[in-house]
């Protein structure tokens, strides 16, 4: 259970991490990136943040399974071993 909330704990900081980084880089006045600006205005960066958290959400879905899968062959591996030695 403690990896899960680590893992969680991780996804919410660099979640954060990486919100307050575009929040500086938008403050700055220097900071013009043309497809950036244009996709902004077009409100399409929102379509690409949405598909970009959906697929690290997606693999850690993926992650989370199959490290459940591997703890219970763990856990399997090591009854057939007690039962060997009895």
């Amino acid at each position: 259970m403690k990896k899960y909330l680590f893992i969680i704990s991780l996804y919410i900081f660099l979640l954060l991490t990486g919100s307050m980084h575009l929040a500086q880089a938008q403050d700055t006045p220097d900071a013009s990136v043309e497809m950036a600006d244009q996709m902004r205005a077009d409100g399409k960066i929102y379509v690409v943040v949405l598909v970009v958290l959906i697929a690290f959400t997606g693999l850690m879905i993926f992650a989370i399974s199959t490290d459940r899968k591997l703890t219970k062959l763990e856990k399997e591996i090591k009854s057939l071993k007690s039962e060997e030695d009895l």
